[in-house]
């Protein structure tokens, strides 16, 4: 895809008492994600239940839907790990990238997860409380540096908190 313009997403998900979930996609032309140029959103009618460990079996299925109805991206942010701990067991966005949903995944978690050792600690904005930046297919160093420079001044950017809304369909 030589010339092509790259293609940056970011997507989340939010389950819905009636047993779906609604995922949803926003898309940018620049890493910063300075300008959205797509948004979209796919309502699952149903979604596997929760089960310790295997969270990827319930996410993975509406991220499909909604990455399925655009163009091929360049690199995706999940909200949550891509891997567990430094050993590199699979989190969310390693479960992503193995499906070849994108050639790079970065996860951002706002939480620390208790193995998660390795994950990159990102300041933004006036928040002492860092983002936890995990990655497949980017050094973790860029990945924690991109992360760092999207925009909006907030602790979360501008980009993952309006994914995150339209998820919860309040966008």
């Amino acid at each position: 895809m030589a010339g092509a313009t790259p293609r940056y997403g970011a997507v989340d998900v939010q389950y819905l008492d009636d047993g779906g979930a609604r995922a949803a996609l926003v898309v940018a032309e620049d890493p910063g994600f300075a300008a959205l140029v797509e948004e979209r959103t796919v309502r699952v009618e149903r979604v596997a239940e929760y089960r310790p460990g295997r969270f990827y079996e319930r996410e993975l299925p509406p991220l499909r839907e909604v990455l399925g109805s655009v163009a091929p991206l360049d690199l995706l942010i999940v909200d949550g790990y891509v891997d567990l701990d430094p050993a590199g067991s699979p989190g969310l966005g390693a479960h992503v990238a193995d499906s070849g949903l994108a050639p790079v995944v970065l996860g951002v978690a706002k939480t620390r997860f208790r193995t998660a050792s390795h994950a990159a600690e990102v300041l933004r904005g006036q928040s002492a409380r860092p983002l936890y930046v995990t990655a497949s297919g980017m050094a973790l160093d860029a990945a924690a540096d991109l992360v760092r420079e999207m925009a909006g001044d907030a602790r979360f950017p501008a980009a993952l908190r309006r994914v995150d809304r339209l998820a919860r369909g309040t966008g």
